[in-house]
């Protein structure tokens, strides 16, 4: 039995979630089924969303907005081609709908044809009286072909259109910081805060561009007008406790990462945090005590774990430090600083054989810095194998072709390997590049500096200058 909507007052959703519970139909306006499955949709329950436009079919079959809604939840779950279709026979009822030309913008850009999504939206665009779904879009349909510049463009339209649509608030000042445009981003916020002065999310977004240019007492000030707006934001306390860090300011950072603590259950990362603090005021025993509950509330969180690692690496207690690495390692092969932090905790133990292994990881996972290099040379010049500390070096020398670090390690390698004419070449090149690192020399093998022919191309050097 069909009820008339004033038997049963409610609000539609309400009046909807009665009728599915139980066998009467009640009738709805179309304004009303659309309410109901935006609703669904929005909330993410597809599945209450498809009986309301099923129903709202049957009881309004010329509804073009309900059959574009049916539309839209065909583009969700990928079900483009019946959706291509539908759009087609809508099309010729009624050529003049925006949403029409959204949906196909949509279907284009599960296609990633994003330039052909961008066509059909400004085509919305000259359709819609209200543009600001639209402006959202082209948003991200230009950050999907890395158009930064339009994408905040139109973005900026969405906040211009609703100053508390901290989503697009968000893109522009991403947009920003891709461009790496912090003087950009800090104009736009200080002018978008006149006239929004108590909007915590961006002070807060103002304080990070800050500090990303190190004026770190505007950072300061502005996390401080964003705790001001919202006193319970915690992003902006941990913020601030970070600016205090840098600042030198550990008593003060700790107190902001406590607060962020006392607002809300406690993070690993806020424990790190702390931990680290600790560890600069020569508090070793807090410093211990907060990374052990860094790791306990998180035990995946391999920060944590290198955290403990460096303490006792610096406390040079290398078998906890080695216990502690491959901990994190274990949670993240593929961190090639780990693997490095293992390298030179195995090198300090002698572990020369595991050393070598972990800087080979650590190199294969990306790691090329000069001292990776040069360090692998001497722990393999450890084992006794020239060959290889040879190759190793020649590797280096692709990415530091006039470091002269390199070059004298490549003399001392050549003499091991009795290559005289090899080591003077060598030699000669590397005190060319830098007669100041000659002591690499000296320190690394030092069998050799007192050569005579080394001794003589050093001294010509030095009569030349």
């Amino acid at each position: 039995m069909a009820l008339d909507s004033n038997e049963r007052p409610g609000q539609p959703i309400a009046k909807f979630e009665s009728m599915l519970k139980t066998d009467d139909v009640y009738f709805f306006d179309a304004e009303d089924f659309e309410d109901i499955i935006h609703h669904y949709l929005n909330n993410g329950k597809v599945s209450l969303g498809k009986k309301a436009i099923k129903i709202g079919l049957q009881q309004h079959p010329d509804s073009i907005e309900l059959k574009l809604l049916d539309v839209e939840v065909m583009v969700f779950e990928n079900n483009l081609e019946v959706a291509e279709r539908m759009l087609d026979e809508l099309q010729l009822l009624d050529s003049s709908n925006e949403e029409i030309y959204i949906q196909r913008a949509n279907i284009y850009s599960k296609k990633d044809n994003h330039e052909a999504a961008v066509t059909l939206l400004h085509k919305a665009l000259e359709l819609a009286d209200d543009s600001f779904d639209i402006h959202s879009l082209l948003g991200m349909e230009y950050l999907f072909m890395d158009n930064f510049q339009l994408a905040k463009e139109n973005f900026m339209m969405c906040v211009s259109f609703d100053q508390e649509d901290y989503s697009s608030l968000y893109n522009v000042i991403y947009c920003f910081e891709f461009m790496e445009d912090y003087d950009g981003a800090i104009y736009y916020l200080n002018d978008y805060l006149e006239r929004n002065p108590y909007c915590e999310v961006a002070w807060h977004q103002l304080g990070k561009q800050y500090t990303a240019k190190k004026m770190l007492n505007e950072a300061l000030a502005s996390f401080d007008f964003a705790i001001i707006s919202d006193d319970t934001f915690i992003g902006a306390y941990f913020e601030k406790g970070r600016v205090l860090e840098k600042l030198g300011r550990y008593n003060e950072a700790i107190e902001n990462y406590e607060t962020t603590i006392s607002i809300e259950d406690p993070t690993s990362h806020a424990y790190l945090r702390i931990g680290k603090c600790h560890e600069k005021l020569h508090n070793d025993d807090l410093a211990k005590h907060f990374f052990y509950h860094t790791v306990h509330e998180d035990p995946l969180l391999d920060k944590g774990w290198l955290a403990i690692t460096d303490f006792y690496y610096r406390k040079k207690d290398y078998k906890k430090a080695l216990y502690y690495i491959n901990k994190a390692i274990n949670i993240d092969e593929e961190n090639s600083l780990y693997w490095k932090k293992c390298a030179k905790i195995n090198k300090a133990l002698e572990n020369y054989d595991e050393a070598d292994f972990a800087y080979k990881q650590a190199v294969d996972l990306g790691n090329f810095e000069l001292e990776t290099w040069l360090s692998w040379t001497a722990v393999v010049l450890q084992c006794d194998d020239s060959e290889s500390a040879f190759q190793i070096l020649q590797q280096g020398l692709e990415f530091y072709p006039e470091e002269a670090k390199l070059w004298y390690a490549v003399t001392g390698v050549h003499l091991m390997l009795k290559q005289t004419v090899k080591a003077k070449k060598s030699f000669s090149k590397a005190i060319k590049l830098d007669a100041d690192k000659l002591s690499t020399f000296e320190v690394g093998f030092p069998q050799f500096y007192q050569l005579d022919w080394i001794q003589d191309i050093i001294s010509e050097m030095k009569r030349a200058s």
